[in-house]
């Protein structure tokens, strides 16, 4: 069994970034929507100025650089290569912390944290804050392998991440996540490897107690997964049910790649602004094309979607008693009330609900809240000599 664990650096050929111009030039769109809003998707004249701009003004190689500025590794887990940034804080009490990101996320849905949370003193906190941060691509994401058979769902993916802290030396960590990192995270905390402490998470996945009360706060809760449902999930049924078919059309086109990913800034960001609703009001246009490129570069559109396929239809909401926190954003796809998340969560050390701002992707649009509440949970944890 091969245990190494290799440095890694990102280095796109140039013809990958000519081809992809050449393919931008000749997208044939589809033709326009009937509405004025978004409810039928994103809108024709967004994608064809976010592809004139990708075509003509975007600079990967800036992305390129940024994400070779972090220490990167590559190592090989139940016969998988497993990418992941790994930044080392220089502060003595700093605590190893494991970021797993989601769909369509990637490990530059972190990009913000790493600093904050390895130089909390930089950035308004204190030495006590740090952590050591670890990040990895999820198997079939950016530059991961590519499984090669079923069965790596959210419990296997828990199992390997478990293996990745052990061969990192890391005997005690905790670890957070959101979207599938949440899944992944909160299955960690059914297992409870060896060396994990606790969890936080921006996305528990609970189910509604019985009974249930006309409480607005539950009421809310009810509403927002109807809505999701109802309106937001089609992108979910097809990636569960039939992602290779989806493949063909988005690994050729990268306008179409573009469009499915986009489109969900706009619906689970914080990005209403004025009644009108526009990812960029949440998340620069550059960052929304670096987190496309992850998917077009790599070709990971059908072996990212297979997670779906894998793990959406039956998610595990076994019992966790590992200390756990959650913070709840306000424009989070769901928000279940704190007394249905405790019938899971039987040791919840940190709750909150009353963030006024950020959405689905707290990392990138408001990575200064979310270091807050990784650090109050932090001290929570410490507080109740979880955490030294």
């Amino acid at each position: 069994m091969n245990n190494n664990i290799e440095s890694f650096s990102i280095d796109i050929p140039q013809q990958a970034l000519e081809d992809l111009k050449q393919r931008l030039q000749r997208t044939r769109f589809p033709d326009e929507e009937t509405v004025e809003d978004w409810t039928q998707g994103i809108p024709l004249g967004y994608v064809r100025d976010l592809v004139d701009y990708w075509r003509d003004d975007y600079d990967w190689r800036q992305c390129e650089q940024l994400l070779n500025s972090w220490p990167n590794f590559i190592t090989q887990i139940d016969g998988i290569e497993i990418h992941f940034i790994h930044q080392r804080s220089r502060h003595s009490r700093a605590t190893p912390i494991l970021l797993t990101h989601g769909w369509p996320g990637s490990v530059l849905e972190f990009r913000h944290l790493i600093s904050r949370l390895t130089d909390p003193v930089a950035h308004g906190g204190k030495s006590e804050d740090a952590f050591h941060v670890i990040i990895p691509a999820l198997p079939g994401y950016g530059f991961s392998g590519k499984p090669r058979a079923a069965g790596t769902r959210v419990e296997k993916i828990a199992e390997m991440w478990s293996q990745l802290m052990q061969r990192l030396n890391y005997t005690q960590y905790v670890a957070h996540g959101g979207d599938w990192g949440g899944l992944i995270t909160q299955a960690m905390a059914v297992q409870q490897p060896p060396g994990l402490l606790a969890i936080h998470t921006t996305l528990p996945i609970v189910s509604p107690t019985a009974p249930l009360a006309d409480n607005p706060r539950e009421q809310a809760a009810l509403a927002r997964f109807a809505y999701y449902q109802t309106y937001d999930s089609g992108y979910a049924q097809q990636q569960s049910t039939r992602p290779q078919t989806l493949g063909y059309g988005l690994a050729d086109s990268p306008a179409g790649q573009l469009a499915w990913i986009v489109e969900k800034y706009s619906q689970w960001t914080d990005c209403e602004r004025q009644g009108v609703r526009h990812p960029e009001n949440a998340i620069p246009r550059q960052e929304l094309i670096d987190t496309v490129m992850l998917y077009w570069l790599t070709n990971t559109a059908a072996s990212a979607a297979r997670l779906y396929w894998e793990s959406f239809r039956e998610p595990d909401v076994s019992p966790i008693s590992l200390p756990s926190g959650i913070s709840e954003f306000a424009e989070e796809i769901m928000r279940p009330p704190r007394h249905w998340c405790e019938h899971r969560f039987s040791n919840l050390v940190y709750f909150n609900d009353t963030i006024v701002d950020g959405g689905h992707f707290a990392a990138l649009e408001v990575p200064d809240t979310l270091t807050s509440e990784l650090r109050k949970w932090k001290h929570a944890l410490h507080t109740n000599g979880i955490i030294e």
